[in-house]
């Protein structure tokens, strides 16, 4: 199984690696973060960077691929034709095709949720419902036919855990699972807008480089990131 992971200036590093931690454990498969051109790409926090070792020239079957979202770098992977004439192709052979976070926004810029019920972080959610999809606000995974979307960020560690399942058996993930030592117990519950108090909504809304609606407002025709 021949398994591409999108990268582009500016990605979220955890969107990409936390997927890559457990997809690389399926049986056979070969992992590749492809993106226009091999070499190291910065990462939103200006500090990480991460190395493309396809291009997208090299991989036009993958059978899996996960599109990671970005602080700053979203609007301009949605606007970038080589990247999404590229998802809009390759989606026409994969088994699956799958976002993590805002990468949702891009897989819409490609023309492949229209229509289609996916998720999203929830500050970008108001984003995907303007770009045609049925935003499912409560959900951290969403499966539309052969498309799979995550919510936020850490999302995208349950998304490739489901998706091991689906590929390898329950038995093959549970195995994963506990190679990974997976196991969250995280020491606050304010992970969701439906648990979080107002004024920690508010110092979230702050963390996020740019958000969606800003940056709509400021360029037109093209929804911002999460």
């Amino acid at each position: 199984m021949q398994i591409a992971i999108v990268l582009y200036p500016d990605v979220t590093a955890l969107d990409a690696v936390g997927p890559y931690e457990i997809l690389r454990l399926l049986p056979e498969a070969e992992v590749r973060f492809v993106g226009a051109a091999t070499g190291p790409l910065l990462t939103d926090s200006g500090v990480l960077t991460l190395g493309v070792t396809h291009t997208f020239a090299r991989t036009p079957r993958p059978d899996l691929v996960l599109v990671p979202g970005s602080g700053p770098g979203t609007a301009a992977a949605m606007a970038d034709r080589e990247l999404t004439g590229w998802l809009a192709r390759v989606h026409d052979t994969t088994t699956w095709t799958t976002s993590v976070c805002s990468g949702a926004l891009i897989l819409a810029a490609a023309g492949l949720l229209g229509g289609r019920p996916a998720t999203t972080h929830w500050i970008a959610q108001d984003t995907l419902g303007r770009l045609g999809a049925q935003p499912r606000r409560d959900e951290r995974i969403v499966c539309s036919g052969r498309i799979v979307t995550a919510a936020g960020v850490s999302a995208g560690l349950d998304l490739a855990l489901w998706l091991s399942g689906e590929i390898a058996g329950r038995d093959h993930a549970e195995a994963i699972q506990l190679w990974t030592e997976y196991d969250p117990q995280p020491p606050f519950d304010a992970g969701h807008p439906a648990k979080a108090r107002p004024e920690i909504l508010d110092r979230a809304r702050g963390l996020a480089p740019v958000s969606p609606t800003r940056a709509g407002r400021s360029s037109p025709g093209r929804p911002g990131s999460a």
